[in-house]
């Protein structure tokens, strides 16, 4: 709850100047007593994290340069947590669609990604992060060109190796694609589904190969 104050103090401006607060309006903010704020308030000031100055029925508080870098260092430590080479997800029916599109793309997966494609696609819908995009921002994709057959275009496909469980796969984010963005398509040689026991719902851990 300390943290959650600290949190609620920075959004509210208490940084490079003092602001004033009631315990009452921190109280109703956070969901608790006054006096509760109050104490988390104390213990806050006496790790060096904010000062303050009460004038009549008001708090003026500020956050010190000290609570400042424990923000920051917070900061930094979960973004190496988060956004890590991974993805977290849980496993959700497809369209139908993913063995046709296999089929019509399996020699350029071949030739590109090296293995023979599995005629159908593993779709998990992400928890973390929030969509394949952020998972795969810095990473450069592999292109599998489009191609015309039968008077209709496929277009380009990129794709980003993965691993699920130790098998080895793909995340595939075709160019023009119906999936929304939280869902994460994925190729293999086998048919990861079944090699795995998987059922919708169940979470999987999808692990980026860089």
């Amino acid at each position: 709850m300390e943290l959650e104050l600290l949190l609620l103090l920075a959004r509210e401006g208490a940084i490079g100047q003092k602001k004033p607060f009631t315990m009452r309006a921190l109280g109703e903010r956070m969901g608790t007593a006054p006096q509760t704020v109050m104490r988390k308030l104390d213990n806050l000031e006496l790790k060096g994290y904010v000062t303050r100055t009460v004038r009549g029925r008001k708090t003026y508080i500020e956050i010190t340069p000290q609570g400042i870098r424990f923000l920051r260092d917070l900061h930094e430590e979960l973004c190496r947590v988060l956004h890590g080479d991974y993805m977290v997800g849980e496993v959700v029916s497809g369209l139908g669609e993913g063995a046709y599109y296999i089929n019509e793309y399996r020699e350029r997966i071949k030739e590109y990604l090296n293995f023979d494609p599995y005629p159908g696609t593993l779709n998990v819908k992400l928890i973390h992060p929030r969509t394949v995009f952020d998972a795969v921002a810095d990473l450069e994709p592999i292109i599998i060109p489009g191609f015309v057959r039968g008077g209709r275009t496929f277009g380009d496909v990129r794709a980003y190796r993965v691993r699920v469980n130790g098998i080895e796969g793909a995340v595939v984010i075709p160019s023009r694609t119906i999936h929304p963005p939280e869902i994460a398509e994925i190729v293999a040689p086998l048919n990861v589904r079944e090699s795995l026991n998987l059922k919708d719902g169940d979470r999987v851990r999808i692990e980026v190969v860089r």
